[in-house]
């Protein structure tokens, strides 16, 4: 191919490009299914709640072999701790069912109109 060939095929496909841009809707985000709600949340929470809960056992009975390794003290602290990683996991998955791990220094409030008002006449 040359230049003149190569420039001609460019040009061809930069029309059929543009023509195809003008058929397509404008607003393709409407066009888009929401992935947000359905069966991809739900998947998603339920890797997010297996993955929290193995973690947090992982992580404590980690600590507590490496506690009994450096204290001598062979069982006991990696039982100790794996009963904490337990916990520590089920309070975790307690946190993403309920949503109060959602947002990051966020919290709800108990009542919205409680917290609007101020009662300054004390």
């Amino acid at each position: 191919m040359d230049d003149d060939e190569a420039r001609k095929s460019l040009k061809e496909l930069g029309d059929r490009l543009d023509q195809a841009r003008r058929a397509a809707p404008r607003d393709a985000a409407r066009t888009r299914p929401d992935t947000t709600t359905g069966a991809n949340s739900a998947l998603g929470m339920g890797v997010r709640i297996g993955v929290e809960l193995v973690v947090a056992v992982v992580v404590a009975v980690g600590i507590g072999w490496a506690i009994d390794s450096w204290f001598g003290t062979k069982p006991l602290a990696m039982v100790v701790f794996f009963f904490l990683g337990v916990a520590a996991g089920m309070w975790n998955v307690y946190r993403a069912v309920t949503g109060m791990g959602m947002k990051v220094g966020a919290r709800r409030s108990r009542d919205e109109s409680q917290s609007a008002d101020w009662d300054d006449e004390d």
